[in-house]
């Protein structure tokens, strides 16, 4: 990010734009929507700056800028479309302390003004620093199809009332009374009885809320799928919207923590196979201790929480002490692997059914029903057996598994690090050796992708091709 977005304070300050034409023009339909004091400095003028010069809207100067003309002055705008004018112009605004933007000048300019969404004083700002302007007005103008023209108007009564509501404790409580106020008592006032109805349903929901209980704690265990935030439930993203405090696995990414609320209290909790974790009863303590604030707590698991996940004892602990959960479910890193490939995971004459085994669990290697396993057309979603694969791979083999039967590795299925390997059984451990298989990987046992042209380009490498082709 070379651009840190942040809203500047211009009431009653001084906005320079040196440039009397098209380019002028446009920044001041924009600047004119602020209470700053705007002067322009320029010798042709554009017909309608003269128009608002003779309006009192803007200080009109009709010449160029000069030494001593930028002092005080907050932002700076060069919109001479001349290079060599804006050039000299900007230097002075500079030099006398003036924050500088140049039109169509990126690498010279020292901030820049984004696309915005005006619902005063609710405004939206989409920079795209400077990469992408087309995609940029594309975003404002789906934002300006969602938000209702009304929401300036509750969004200004709701600032009026603010200092009344701190009578609410602070956090959750006053978020939720916002939060009805604005989605649902709010909205249907002011179309039915005006302002005025707007400030008694103010004054109301206040009233309530005083009279309220205290918030009870709650939790939510959240799926958040196999890694790609898209692939994140409609529920999952409200969830993580609302949650005051998120406990979160190894397996979640910085993508999927980027959708939670800002203030929200965001925990590591992380577990590796055979490696550092995080006691399962401290994990447990968490949960209540912050659930037992009062607080909404998300646990959020990778994948489907309800496989492999260790949900039943969170669960039990949560019974015990009588605190209310429910479970958003969401899509598990096999059915994303397996739809990566190109595959199902069931086909009628060949399976008819799935095996979801895990390669190790607290006891050290996991046991299974390898004869079953082994048998003809068997197909499996081995989670968590990379560690395991030479324990997997003799266990299969000496139960009757055919040394040559096919076994897909999916590295951070659907993330941007994705890797995908087709190798064999008999060269499972030596894969994972050679191609330096790190990070959360599903082998599918049984599967091999549908075809190479049909997933991706193969990348012939020595590793790739000895020890099992791979898939960009």
């Amino acid at each position: 990010m070379k651009h840190f977005p942040i809203f500047i304070s211009v009431e009653g300050r001084r906005i320079i734009v040196s440039g009397g034409q098209e380019a002028a023009l446009a920044k001041l339909r924009l600047l004119l929507k602020t209470t700053a004091s705007i002067t322009v400095y320029a010798q042709n003028v554009h017909k309608d700056i003269i128009l608002l010069a003779d309006k009192g809207k803007i200080k009109l100067v009709n010449r160029p800028l000069a030494r001593g003309d930028a002092i005080c002055a907050t932002l700076f705008y060069g919109a001479n479309e001349d290079s060599v004018e804006d050039a000299r112009s900007a230097k002075i605004a500079r030099e006398e302390g003036a924050l500088i933007n140049i039109v169509d000048n990126l690498e010279d300019s020292q901030f820049i003004t984004p696309a915005i969404v005006d619902r005063d004083p609710v405004t939206i700002a989409i920079g795209t620093e400077g990469a992408a302007p087309v995609l940029a007005r594309a975003i404002k103008a789906d934002l300006e199809n969602i938000l209702p023209t009304h929401l300036g108007i509750l969004a200004k009564i709701g600032k009026s009332f603010r200092k009344t509501v701190n009578i609410l404790p602070m956090g959750r409580t006053r978020r939720d009374f916002w939060t009805e106020f604005y989605f649902k008592k709010g909205p249907p006032a002011l179309a039915e009885n005006g302002i005025s109805g707007v400030k008694t349903s103010l004054h109301s929901l206040l009233n309530q809320f005083k009279s309220k209980k205290e918030t009870d704690g709650y939790v939510v265990f959240v799926s958040a799928g196999p890694g790609d935030p898209d692939l994140l439930t409609l529920k999952a993203r409200k969830e993580l919207d609302i949650a005051d405090v998120i406990i979160h696995d190894r397996l979640i990414g910085q993508e999927v923590l980027e959708l939670a609320r800002r203030e929200a209290v965001i925990i590591n909790v992380g577990k590796e196979g055979f490696g550092p974790s995080t006691s399962q009863n401290k994990i447990n303590d968490l949960i209540v201790e912050h659930a037992k604030t009062g607080a909404r707590v998300i646990r959020l698991k990778g994948g489907d929480c309800t496989i492999f996940g260790r949900l039943d004892e969170e669960i039990d602990t949560l019974n015990e002490v009588g605190i209310d959960y429910h479970i958003i479910p969401g899509i598990t890193a096999a059915s994303a692997s397996a739809a990566t490939i190109k595959q199902s995971l069931t086909k009628r004459k060949r399976n008819g059914s799935i095996r979801f085994i895990t390669g190790h669990d607290m006891e050290g290697f996991a046991d299974q029903n390898w004869k079953e396993l082994a048998s003809k057309n068997s197909i499996a979603a081995i989670y968590m057996g990379k560690k395991a694969s030479r324990f997997i791979q003799g266990r299969l083999i000496m139960h009757g598994a055919n040394p040559e039967e096919p076994i897909t590795l999916i590295e951070n299925v659907t993330r941007y690090n994705q890797r995908i390997f087709s190798t064999v059984l008999s060269q499972l451990p030596t894969c994972i050796s050679i191609n330096k298989i790190k990070g959360p990987t599903i082998m599918l046992y049984g599967l091999a992708p549908r075809s190479a042209s049909e997933i991706a380009e193969v990348i012939d490498t020595p590793n790739a091709m000895q020890n099992g082709k791979e898939f960009a």
